[in-house]
């Protein structure tokens, strides 16, 4: 095993290096961490949306989530397959398919949370209460953050327009 830090010289002067860098590491083992359900964490991100707002618009749930619509497809087909979501026709629109969590579904959900929390406890071990309690302070307010989710979105527009 390696003694270098996973950003190492003067790269980690970037916070943008330091958190692209830290996000893949954190995600690795978020997928690896889940992978026993045959989830990955974009489906986990769908059913939690779920649990949070209940039903919704297949569409508007993609964009809730800031997930493109060929993959929101996938993953939902994936849920489906597992029964732990289902799609139904909107009553309101018959052209559209509104999409729930199901009871096995939830329950899924429920063991995602505690290795979920299991992971957050793994990963930020070397961070004292104090520490762990800021950096979610300041990544939650980085992730609410009306410049960065404009700047995001703008880009999501533009790669979207490229496809069209």
């Amino acid at each position: 095993m390696s003694e270098a830090p996973l950003v190492p010289g003067t790269v980690a002067e970037h916070t943008i290096c330091l958190l692209v860098k830290l996000g893949q590491v954190a995600f690795r083992i978020a997928e690896d961490g889940i992978s026993g359900t045959g989830l990955r964490v974009r489906h986990y991100s769908v059913l939690q949306a779920l649990a949070d707002n209940g039903a919704m618009p297949q569409l508007a749930l993609g964009s809730f989530l800031r997930i493109d619509p060929a993959t929101m497809v996938t993953s939902l087909d994936d849920l489906e397959r597992a029964g732990y979501a289902e799609r139904t026709r909107d009553p309101q629109d018959r052209r559209r398919y509104a999409v729930d969590i199901t009871d096995d579904g939830r329950k899924v959900l429920a063991d995602l949370n505690r290795t979920l929390v299991g992971l957050d406890s793994d990963i930020l071990a070397d961070l004292g209460t104090t520490e762990r309690h800021s950096l979610h302070a300041l990544l939650s307010s980085l992730a609410e953050s009306p410049a960065l989710t404009s700047m995001f979105d703008a880009l999501r527009e533009q790669s979207g327009a490229k496809r069209a």
